[in-house]
């Protein structure tokens, strides 16, 4: 590891500590060159299956994409960042245990929706509303209550 004061490629780690439960380790880390502290995180990289878009276009997966639209349907209302990457940590396991090298965007919109159901009623509703597309109120509320009967039959 580089120091990022002095550049030197000696370090010394003098502590190192799970967190994130056990997929990230935090290590305290002090140049031999400058003396200088500094801290570095290590994580698990796991490959993420490609998106398929509507359009049939591919792209990578990107969590800031999923964390974004979560945040936004979450706003102004009684949920941690906590409980979001708690979320996120769930659809990605979701993502992976599928073991497919790609997946609709269709379905990662519906894995968010059935969190968010259960995470908070107004932020459920809020991401289906930008999430699907609506041709007029009516339509909307009929879907939700197809979401929810089927929601209902798949927990039963």
């Amino acid at each position: 590891m580089n120091c990022p004061f002095c550049f030197e490629k000696e370090t010394k780690v003098l502590d190192s500590r799970l967190i994130k439960q056990g997929s990230s380790v935090r290590r305290r880390r002090k140049c031999l060159s400058c003396e200088k502290r500094f801290t570095t995180y290590e994580q698990i990289e796991l490959e993420m299956p490609r998106i398929c878009k509507s359009d049939g276009r591919r792209e990578d997966y990107h969590r800031d994409k999923i964390r974004s639209g979560i945040e936004k349907s979450c706003q102004k209302l009684p949920i941690s960042n906590q409980q979001i990457q708690r979320i996120l940590d769930t659809i990605e396991r979701e993502l992976q245990d599928k073991n497919s090298s790609e997946i609709k965007s269709r379905e990662i919109g519906e894995i968010v929706m059935k969190h968010l159901k259960h995470l908070n009623a107004t932020a459920y509703v809020r991401f289906a509303s930008v999430y699907k597309t609506f041709k007029d109120i009516d339509q909307f509320f009929e879907d939700l209550k197809m979401d929810d009967q089927a929601w209902q039959q798949k927990e039963s």
